[in-house]
């Protein structure tokens, strides 16, 4: 990334020392951590220009407002390409990983959420006043183009591909109804942030950041709730969605008080037009475009239509509740508990290198620094082995050392593993270092892959990282 280098050097005055690219999500925008003398950034590489201005006139809008969102520092002359502060890797989304996976937050997990929601009326409030909304992409309001794309993205790429057979009059008749329903009232100044969601939202020092509004415009404040607390994937339980919307009222407040009953009416038909929306994306995404991530998710959306269609009927919509019951009862949608196997990732790395990045975004499980290990790799005839090769594990075995060594680690991982799966945990990780990454750490990573492969119902991931391997167990 040639352009991103430059910026880098020009703001910093200094060229990068290193440069990797982030994890991608579902659009086409590419991002990239680069890093130099104590100073890391983020890159980023977006393909419309449009929503690149988009994303940077906002951000200064609401940095200006004291909100908390990453800065822009500078960008190209074509707006390609942009710098922004780099605020970690630690997401709300992971960071509740433990609730999402059992369905019971602890107390820390529940402040967070709490916390986050607190803050929504802030930033779709006073990030929205005063905000040009010319700049925003696609469009600068949610009006009814908005509901009829989002009801025809359900539609043409979810619906139609489960092989339901449907009445395209009846159903229009009745999303006519619907989108009329809700867009009654018309718009405030408000931010609809459009994606407001766990995974959008960076923990700095336990606070909440928030990241990727580029889509954002003025639009009704039930939207950004109902896609935060019936997000797909975070599997919230009843008690839990209640006790966020009552934080959410309790902020809102101070901006505008809403009688409740008025409320939860207006928000439930938000959360319905919100999952339709979520489907059409995933469909889209999952279906045509081939990315796991979104199919793994449907599943999960399908549980959150089936219990708000059930709980109280959308009598207003009677073709809309017969199609979505017909939906929500498909048995390809029915297995949506099914248990996922815990994923275990094995690394071996050099100390000159870094130590491996855990992009599951949980911290990086064990690290594990086998240098105080007899060397091999100090004499000449083993330096051109690794430890997979029968001469350096001899030499390794010969006074015992590294098996006592694993035995110690084979203990822990025990302990872990078990309680992981007792948990329903789905991502552990272990890594091994040592000076060049070639010898030490390669043979130990080696064994206790092959250790928990063949103790454990487990799906165990290895990665030598300085030799380019990587294996699946």
């Amino acid at each position: 990334m040639k352009e991103l280098e430059k910026l880098f050097e020009q703001y910093t005055k200094q060229k990068p020392e290193s440069i990797y690219e982030l994890p991608s999500s579902g659009s086409n925008r590419r991002y990239f951590r680069i890093s130099g003398s104590g100073i890391t950034l983020i890159g980023a590489k977006g393909t419309s220009i449009e929503e690149n201005i988009a994303f940077m006139e906002i951000a200064k809008h609401f940095k200006l407002k004291g909100l908390p969102v990453p800065q822009v520092l500078c960008a190209s002359s074509n707006n390609e390409f942009y710098l922004q502060e780099d605020l970690g890797d630690i997401t709300l989304f992971n960071s509740i990983e433990q609730g999402r996976e059992t369905s019971n937050f602890s107390p820390d997990e529940i402040s967070l959420l709490k916390k986050t929601i607190a803050t929504l009326p802030k930033l779709q409030f006073e990030g929205g006043k005063g905000l040009d909304y010319s700049i925003c992409f696609p469009q600068p309001e949610f009006d009814e183009r908005n509901v009829w794309f989002d009801c025809n993205y359900f539609k043409y790429c979810f619906l139609k591909t489960t092989g339901i057979e449907f009445s395209e009059i009846k159903l229009h008749d009745d999303l006519t109804k619907m989108a009329a329903d809700l867009l009654e009232g018309g718009n405030e100044e408000v931010f609809m942030y459009r994606d407001f969601q766990a995974r959008n939202v960076m923990l700095v020092d336990g606070n909440p950041y928030f990241i990727d509004f580029q889509g954002g415009r003025k639009g009704p404040l039930y939207y950004d709730l109902a896609s935060f607390v019936w997000q797909a994937k975070a599997n919230y339980p009843t008690e839990l969605k209640e006790t966020l919307i009552e934080t959410y009222r309790e902020a809102l407040k101070p901006y505008k008080d809403i009688p409740k009953e008025e409320f939860y009416k207006k928000l439930r038909l938000f959360v319905l037009f919100r999952t339709m929306q979520v489907l059409g994306a995933y469909g889209f995404r999952g279906y045509f475009e081939k990315k796991p991530h979104f199919l793994q998710s449907v599943p999960f959306a399908i549980d959150n239509l089936r219990k708000l269609i059930t709980e109280e009927p959308f009598t207003e919509y009677p073709y809309i509740q017969e199609i979505l019951t017909e939906l929500t009862n498909m048995r390809q949608f029915s297995d949506l508990r099914a248990e996922r196997k815990l994923e275990v990732r094995i690394f071996s790395f050099s100390y000159k290198k870094g130590i491996p990045v855990d992009t599951s975004g949980n911290g990086g499980g064990y690290v594990f620094d086998c240098r105080a290990i007899n060397n091999p790799g100090k004499y000449d005839h083993f330096k051109h082995f690794t430890g997979l090769d029968k001469e350096v594990i001899e030499f390794l075995e010969e006074d015992g050392e590294v098996t006592k060594f694993l035995s110690h680690v084979y203990e822990m991982a025990d302990a872990h593993v078990t309680r992981y799966m007792e948990r329903k945990f789905t991502n552990l990780m272990f890594s091994f270092g040592c000076t060049g990454g070639q010898h030490r750490s390669v043979y130990c990573a080696q064994h206790l892959a092959e250790y928990l492969a063949k103790k454990y119902n487990i799906s165990v991931i290895l990665y030598h990282r300085e030799q380019d391997i990587r294996q699946e167990f």
